[in-house]
C-alpha cells in the first residue's frame, strides 16, 4: 500500500508541474502576441509618417529640378 501512496505522490507532482509549465508557456505566448501587435502599430504609424515624408521631399526635388 506504501508503494501505491507513494506512485500516486510521484504522479500527482509530476502532473502538478507539467501544470505550470503549460501556464508558463502560455503566459510566454501571450508576452510575445502582445509585443508582436506593439511592433505592428508602431511601424504602421511609423511607414505612415515615412510615407508622408518621402513624398514631400520627392516633391521638393521635382520641383527644384524643373526650375533649373
Amino acid at each position: 500500500m506504501l508503494k501505491f501512496t507513494n506512485k500516486m505522490r510521484t504522479f500527482a507532482q509530476k502532473l502538478m508541474s507539467d501544470c505550470e509549465k503549460g501556464a508558463t508557456a502560455i503566459e510566454y505566448g501571450l508576452i510575445a502576441a502582445l509585443i508582436s501587435v506593439a511592433a505592428i502599430a508602431a511601424m504602421t504609424t511609423l511607414g505612415k509618417s515615412l510615407s508622408t515624408m518621402f513624398t514631400a521631399v520627392s516633391t521638393e526635388l521635382l520641383d527644384a529640378v524643373s526650375s533649373i
